[in-house]
């Protein structure tokens, strides 16, 4: 009697799915934390606003170079060092809001780490994950960070509560190195025979640049490729990379927006306790974890049923996500209750996460040899994002309380939401007029 052998390929999605949930566990945990320390220090809008940024600066320092250290070592080992880097650093700083200097370190330093990670994991999965399977692995993988943004949102303000806000530091340094090492133990490079028909798509081999079909014999009677040059004049010149580029600008804007700055819209804006609010806070990123999901099964089932072609595919889904959010970003100050506030978060970010089905997974249609690259250009511009957005907000509200002294007004908040609404349909019109879901990179 013959047992079914689970795949690898699985095993490694779902262990990159655990990555992106202790990531932005980390992510959220400590807007939380430091939201509580800093209003307990006395600490203004705009310096909460700079501190918040600031692991975004050293984020948008390493996506490029990431997508190119995968490229050139390898993402599974990329991905080990990324996570024991930064859980290092969350283990060893304390969270002293008077500490600044320290606290911008060593945001920048996790920041840093971070970049690696995400460039890694579409190298990862370009390699293992054949072409007719991608759209639900890469929505898998990226719908742990919302259920790990979820998690931290239910259960860190009950651990800030009772341990302190230098508990939840510790407890993120505890699960990046239990993932470091399920990672170490279980994650190994695709062998290139596993699926030999799913070669041409550049699925099963090294990822590795090729000039032309130049191979080199080896010892064992097999051939290596040879690499050359990455196209960056190409990659940085084609309006379907802009394409992406531009969408995930805007995702992250609108995503790091609501993760930094909603904690401060329900204590202040709605006079809300997060503790108060028991699950319901949780449900805004439990809703991206399910949407992501679907628009993942989604996608692929109107691929491979050939119900529409991979581009139309894509810049469907893409258009009904941030059209739908786009209402929902622009209605969140107009609802003055708690139920209204998660209901037009909940749906923003869901569809938001719908979206991902069409931009986020296209840098594997257009170029699925140069994956972590293209991933790492359009994510240094989602971290831009949050530079800015994380930032610009910060100031926003700040001269709205200077000019009302108050923050619990709709007024103060309507355009802080209005920028990534109106992003939203920018961003969703340039997809449809310059994506494509065809190779076009060889």
């Amino acid at each position: 009697m013959t047992m079914v052998k689970f795949p690898k390929r699985y095993l490694i999605v779902i262990l990159t799915f655990i990555c992106t949930s202790v990531c932005y566990i980390e992510r959220v945990g400590f807007s939380i934390a430091y939201t509580v320390a800093a209003d307990a220090a006395g600490v203004n809008q705009s310096s909460k606003g700079t501190i918040l940024s600031t692991f975004y600066y050293g984020y948008a320092c390493s996506q490029v170079p990431g997508g190119w250290a995968a490229q050139k070592i390898g993402g599974r080992k990329v991905l080990l060092l990324s996570f024991v880097l930064w859980s290092a650093t969350c283990a060893l700083v304390p969270l002293d809001p008077n500490q600044i200097f320290v606290l911008v370190i060593a945001r920048l330093l996790v920041g840093v780490a971070q970049g690696f990670i995400f460039p890694s994991i579409h190298t990862v999965l370009a390699q293992w994950v054949p072409p007719h399977e991608r759209s639900r692995s890469v929505s898998l993988t990226t719908s742990g960070m919302y259920l790990g943004a979820a998690t931290g949102m239910l259960l860190l303000p009950s651990l800030v509560k009772y341990r302190g806000p230098q508990s939840v530091f510790l407890a993120e340094a505890a699960l990046g190195a239990m993932w470091s090492l399920l990672w170490f133990k279980y994650a190994s490079d695709p062998p290139s025979s596993q699926h030999p028909k799913a070669t041409a798509a550049g699925f099963g081999e090294s990822l590795l640049p090729t000039r032309g079909n130049q191979k080199l014999k080896v010892e064992n009677g097999g051939s290596s490729t040879r690499t050359a040059k990455i196209p960056w004049k190409r990659i940085l010149l084609s309006l379907p990379v802009w394409a992406i580029v531009v969408n995930n600008f805007t995702f992250h804007y609108a995503l790091y927006v609501l993760m930094n700055w909603l904690p401060t819209y329900f204590e202040l804006g709605l006079q809300l306790s997060l503790q108060e609010m028991g699950s319901s806070k949780m449900l805004p990123y439990l809703n991206m974890f399910i949407f992501s999901n679907i628009g993942g099964v989604v996608a692929d089932y109107l691929v491979t049923k050939r119900i529409l072609s991979v581009t139309y595919t894509r810049k469907f889904l893409n258009t009904v996500g941030f059209i739908v959010a786009s209402i929902a970003l622009m209605s969140i100050p107009i609802f003055r209750t708690s139920d209204g506030a998660v209901f037009c978060s909940s749906v923003a970010l869901g569809f938001l996460a719908l979206g991902r089905a069409g931009f986020a997974v296209n840098h594997m249609d257009i170029a699925p040899r140069y994956a972590g690259i293209v991933m790492g250009v359009s994510n240094t511009a989602g971290t831009l994002a949050g530079i800015i957005g994380v930032d610009l907000t910060g100031k926003l509200l700040e001269a709205a309380r200077t000019a009302d002294s108050s923050l619990s007004s709709p007024e103060s908040w309507r355009l802080v939401f209005l920028i990534p609404g109106l992003l939203c349909i920018i961003s969703s019109f340039v997809f449809l007029l310059f994506s494509t879901g065809e190779r076009i990179f060889d």
